[in-house]
């Protein structure tokens, strides 16, 4: 894994620096390929079911539109119709939706993992009841 997180930024870098259009695109490609498969990791919390309404599938949309943006950084300053420039505002305008995403999703995903410490007592309640069992009080000293 450590080798694959290194080979991702190593591309994410070239990426920055490439300036030919092939060596962008191949820069590209292995940059998003690294984060979904560092992403596709049994300890990430997905919410495959609910794929459409799911942080990390919001946040992987976002990077990968984020990387095609870098991607065409070039094209764009050197395109005089201003086409890539068009597509790079409309796909900006998905990122913020997104984006907007991530920030309601995100909230609702960490407040729904417990934390190490709380699983033995979360996992206690009664979720059907909506009961959980009352904590020892702690005695002041």
């Amino acid at each position: 894994m450590l080798l694959i997180f290194a080979a991702t930024i190593a591309s994410l870098v070239f990426l920055y620096r490439a300036k030919q259009r092939g060596w962008r695109a191949l820069f590209a490609t292995l940059t998003g390929a690294g984060l979904v498969i560092i992403g596709c990791q049994d300890g990430v919390y997905r919410r495959t079911n609910e794929w459409y309404w799911s942080h990390y599938y919001i946040g992987i949309a976002a990077a990968l539109l984020m990387i095609f943006s870098l991607a065409i950084v070039q094209d764009i300053y050197q395109d005089k119709s201003n086409r890539w420039r068009t597509i790079h505002t409309i796909l900006n305008c998905i990122a913020l939706l997104l984006f907007i995403g991530q920030g309601m999703t995100g909230t609702r995903d960490l407040l729904e993992i417990p934390l190490s410490w709380q699983e033995p007592y979360i996992y206690q309640c009664d979720f059907a009841k909506k009961t959980c069992p009352t904590p020892n009080p702690q005695v002041a000293k």
